[in-house]
C-alpha cells in the first residue's frame, strides 16, 4: 500500500473572487481513495473472498469496501433465446429461496430474484418487451415455473432438466436399498453402505470383480434385484437418441415399473405421468440445467466464505460480479 501525501491547491478567481480546489484527475471529489485504488477493490469483488479479506488487502475499512462495492449496478435489459431457471436457498432479504436467470446457451447469469413466488416471478418478467424472443424455457419440475412458463411464454418450448428427471429413479432405487439393507444383519448392513456406489454405477462401467460384487448383493434380495432393473432401464431411456424413441422407451419402463410393483417407485412414476411432454422435449433440446446448477455450487462458496449474506442487494450484485467476470 503506497500512501501519497499531496497538498491539494487553492485558487482565487480574479474576476468574482470565487475560491475553489485545483482538479485531480486521479482522485474523485471528497475522496481520499484514488481511482485506481478503487477499481481494484470492486475488481477484488469478483474472486471467492469475504469483504473483510478485501479490506485488509486493500488497507481499508470493511464499511469503506462495501461502499465502493455499491457503486456496481447490475441490470438485465433483454431475455436470451433460451432462458434457464432454478431456486437456490439464499437466505437473504427476509426470504429463504432466491432465483437465479441464465442464459443457457451462452452460460451467463442474467439476474437474481429476491424470491421464488409466482407474483414476484410474473411481474419481473412482464417488465420485458423481449419474451417472445425465448424459444427454450428450461426448468425443474416445479408447478410454479410451468405456469410462468405458460402464461409469460406461451411460444417457448418447456424443456425438464434431464438431471432432475434421472435423480427421481435414484432416489426411487436408494429407497428401496436402504429398506432392504435395513433387515440385515450389521456385518452385512455395513458392506452394502460401503458398495452403494457400486450399485448406482451403470453395469457397463463396471469391472469383473466388480460385477461379481454387484451379483451377490442382488441376490439377497428379489425386491433390490427389481430396483435395480429398473433404475438401468430408466437411465437407458434418458440415454435414447431422439424424442420418438424415447417415446417408445418411456411406455416400456412405465410398463415395468407397474409390474414390478414397488411402491418406492410410485413418486417416480407419477413424476413421469405428470411431466411426460416436458421431458420428452429434452430429447429435441440439447440445453440442460447444467451451467445454472454450477452457478449454484459457486453462490454456496460465496455464502460460505461471507459466513452468509442478509443484504439482499448486496448478495445480488455479488453473484452477478464473480458469475459473469469474463463478460
Amino acid at each position: 500500500m503506497v500512501y501519497l501525501v499531496y497538498n491539494r491547491r487553492r485558487y482565487v478567481c480574479p474576476v468574482c473572487g470565487k475560491r475553489f480546489r485545483e482538479d485531480i484527475p486521479f482522485l474523485p471529489k471528497y475522496h481520499r481513495s484514488t481511482n485506481r485504488l478503487i477499481a481494484k477493490i470492486i475488481s477484488d469483488f469478483r474472486g471467492m473472498a469475504s469483504i473483510k479479506d478485501i479490506s485488509r488487502q486493500n488497507n481499508v475499512s470493511p464499511a469503506t469496501a462495501i461502499r465502493y462495492f455499491s457503486m456496481v449496478e447490475y441490470k438485465c435489459k433483454s431475455l436470451p433465446e433460451v432462458l434457464s431457471i432454478d431456486e437456490f436457498k439464499g437466505n437473504a432479504g427476509g426470504q429463504r429461496f432466491q432465483v437465479i436467470i441464465t442464459d443457457a446457451k451462452h452460460h451467463k447469469v442474467l439476474d437474481i430474484l429476491p424470491n421464488r413466488s409466482s407474483n414476484t416471478l410474473s411481474v419481473y418478467f412482464r417488465t420485458f418487451s423481449t419474451r417472445k424472443s425465448v424459444k427454450y424455457f428450461v426448468m425443474d419440475m416445479n408447478k410454479a415455473y410451468l405456469e410462468l412458463a405458460r402464461t409469460c411464454f406461451p411460444q417457448a418450448t418447456v424443456v425438464i432438466d434431464k438431471y432432475h428427471v434421472v435423480r427421481q429413479a435414484i432416489w426411487a432405487f436408494e429407497n428401496v436399498r436402504k429398506a432392504e439393507q435395513s433387515k440385515f444383519s450389521d456385518g452385512r448392513r455395513r458392506y452394502f453402505k460401503r458398495s452403494q456406489k457400486l450399485l448406482l454405477k451403470h453395469p457397463d462401467t463396471l469391472t469383473d470383480d466388480e460385477r461379481d460384487q454387484v451379483s451377490i448383493m442382488l441376490l439377497t434380495s428379489d425386491r433390490l434385484q427389481k430396483a435395480y432393473n429398473l433404475k438401468n432401464k430408466f437411465q437407458e431411456f434418458m440415454r435414447s437418441k431422439d424424442k420418438a424413441a424415447a417415446t417408445e422407451a418411456l411406455k416400456r419402463w412405465i410398463l415395468i415399473a407397474e409390474f414390478c410393483d414397488l411402491p418406492e417407485f410410485w413418486p417416480c412414476l407419477r413424476a413421469v405421468h405428470n411431466w411426460d411432454k416436458y421431458i420428452l422435449n429434452s430429447f429435441d433440446c440439447s440445453y440442460t440445467n447444467g451451467y445454472t446448477e454450477d452457478c449454484n455450487n459457486k453462490i454456496k462458496v460465496i455464502k460460505r466464505i461471507s459466513y452468509g449474506v442478509r443484504n439482499f442487494n448486496r448478495f445480488r450484485n455479488r453473484i452477478l460480479h464473480i458469475m459473469n467476470s469474463s463478460a
